[in-house]
């Protein structure tokens, strides 16, 4: 061992901790859950709107349809705004509201890391059921994205319930069929009508390809999930025709070209974006899911325990590749599969690939561990000086106040991963715990660390007040061009401006106050009766500007 390791190693807690490793794998996706939800404004795009919609859903008392502004918003089920706004009523006098809100994604991710160990029990059990977990939230792409508050969090969480009903059917199916059922509604309150059909197609595919799914007692396991999703997906659109029947005319438009946009291929879409963003997105859940699969040979292709996370792999894959939306959060729900293949075969690599991927898990961790508090320095000290005039470069008006508590906390995280990585003993789990812990740690220095600066380059909060400050005090409403639905929910909660799309030039009750969004380099095109009063953006942002009009009085 080299010998600044022997420094940090106690036998006897060495001993110990390598006893425990399901313990340890519950401490680590516990801390990995909690740490990054409060602590930073909403962030555009996608969690931005789902959070003014939930604010705006608290402020109206409108639980049935969600809205930005004045308009209502109906791309997804109401599902993530009612778990939002639930947390944001408990906890806000605690935090924030928008940190309040964002706690919801605890229970999501809970659920997530739950069912994903649920199902490796139940197709292989053993160590796969803690290992599974971890290799989830070992993915790189998960990490970011994951602790957003974000329609997208809320169907993963649905689809590994469903996916654990799957599993479970054949040997209990009642219950089994219930819990596919349970994530089938979930995916419809999470996303809308088509995400479900991941789940559909899985089913169909298991039917295929699997004996046990081609029997009475899975029929029964169908029928079961029909009577369980049926009232989930009925709930919200009935209410919503009951209440505004207008709407629910929209929203039922809406659904039906979502619907019919899926076999619809045209140059827009990218259908191949995901076999480009996997390679990085579920790194390194791929790699071992690749092995799994060569280890268990033709023979493993017969298997229910991998025939299931291989199926739902390619339903998931198939219904993005569809549809062709080209964003990497659509590909979170491929990561699920990924990491129930994953854990198939670990305790069978070679000796040799276990240690380079414990050295390379090492030396990841602790080289950004490094980075982050240099990074730190820069920003808090204005040493090392370049790096500094860099970082102040990008955001101008970042201002570096002192930070007692979260240097203490970066601090104790950084001994934690030195501690932990010297302490665990070789075994075939230890590379893929060590991974988790350091994506964990990884995380921690940087909401400790680096946090405040990039909350400082993505919030709306300053360049809202700045706004709202050179607005009159009378006026009758105000309507907007080019804005984004993010941005029209940011001034919302930061400056209670309330915009509507609809542009109107004159006529009685006309808007007086005119917001636009554009780029620094358009022209400006916003003539008579509209007068300029305010101009800017966000510090250190080149490229969006907003402006502020008043109506001229004739």
């Amino acid at each position: 061992m080299l010998r600044p390791a022997t420094l940090l190693r106690n036998e006897q807690f060495a001993t110990w901790l390598t006893a425990r490793p399901r313990q340890l794998a519950i401490v680590i996706c516990v801390a990995w859950v909690l740490i990054g939800l409060v602590g930073h404004d909403p962030w555009k795009s996608d969690e931005a709107y789902t959070f003014g919609a939930v604010y705006r859903m608290l402020q109206a008392g409108d639980w049935t349809v969600p809205r930005i502004g004045d308009t209502p918003f109906l791309k997804t089920p109401p599902l993530v705004h009612y778990g939002a706004a639930l947390t944001a009523t408990v906890f806000s006098p605690l935090f924030a509201v928008h940190d309040a809100a964002r706690l919801s994604v605890g229970i999501w991710l809970t659920l997530l890391l739950v069912f994903t160990a649920l199902t490796a029990r139940e197709l292989w059990g053993g160590n796969s059921t803690w290992i599974a977990p971890l290799m989830l939230i070992g993915c790189a792409g998960l990490l970011v994205r994951g602790h957003q508050l974000i329609s997208a969090v809320v169907l993963l969480g649905a689809l590994a319930i469903g996916i654990y009903g799957l599993a479970l059917a054949p040997r209990r199916s009642l219950i089994g069929g219930a819990w596919l059922g349970v994530g089938l509604g979930m995916a419809f309150l999470a996303s809308g009508v088509s995400e479900p059909l991941m789940l559909i197609v899985m089913t169909i595919g298991m039917v295929i390809v699997s004996p046990r799914y081609r029997t009475a007692r899975f029929a029964q396991s169908a029928g079961m999930a029909l009577l369980v999703a049926i009232p989930l997906v009925a709930i919200w659109p009935l209410t919503l025709y009951l209440t505004h029947p207008e709407l629910f005319a929209q929203w039922s438009a809406q659904s039906l070209q979502q619907l019919g946009d899926l076999f619809v291929f045209t140059e827009h879409k990218r259908h191949l974006y995901f076999l480009d963003t996997l390679p990085w997105f579920a790194w390194p859940a791929w790699i071992f899911a690749l092995w799994s699969l060569w280890v268990e040979g033709k023979e493993g292709l017969s298997k229910r325990e991998v025939q299931l996370p291989l199926v739902a792999f390619f339903a998931i894959f198939g219904f993005l590749s569809l549809a062709g939306e080209g964003r990497d959060v659509m590909a979170l729900p491929m990561l699920l599969p990924l990491a129930l293949l994953a854990s198939i075969a670990i305790d069978r690599l070679p000796r040799g690939a276990l240690n380079a991927y414990y050295w390379f898990g090492i030396m990841v961790v602790t080289v950004f561990t490094l980075v982050a508090w240099v990074y730190f320095s820069a920003a808090q000290f204005g040493w090392p000086s370049r790096l500094a005039e860099h970082i102040f470069s990008l955001q101008p008006e970042y201002q570096a106040v002192t930070r007692t508590w979260s240097m203490l906390a970066a601090s104790i995280v950084t001994a934690l991963w030195f501690v932990l990585a010297f302490n665990l003993k070789r075994s075939p789990e230890r590379p893929f715990i060590l991974w988790a812990a350091g994506i964990t740690i990884g995380w921690a220095l940087a909401v400790s660390l680096l946090f405040h600066w990039i909350d400082a380059r993505k919030t709306y909060r300053w360049m809202v007040a700045e706004m709202s400050a050179q607005m009159p005090e009378q006026y009758q409403c105000i309507i907007s061009q080019g804005v984004g639905d993010a941005q029209r929910a940011i001034f919302y909660y930061f400056g209670n401006i309330v915009t509507s799309q609809i542009y109107t030039r004159s006529g009685d009750g006309a808007c007086d106050l005119l917001i636009t969004q554009d780029h620094w380099d358009d022209a400006n095109t916003i003539g008579a009766p509209w007068q300029l009063i305010w101009e800017g953006g966000r510090s250190g942002d080149r490229h969006e500007r907003y402006r502020l009009f008043r109506r001229a009085e004739d």
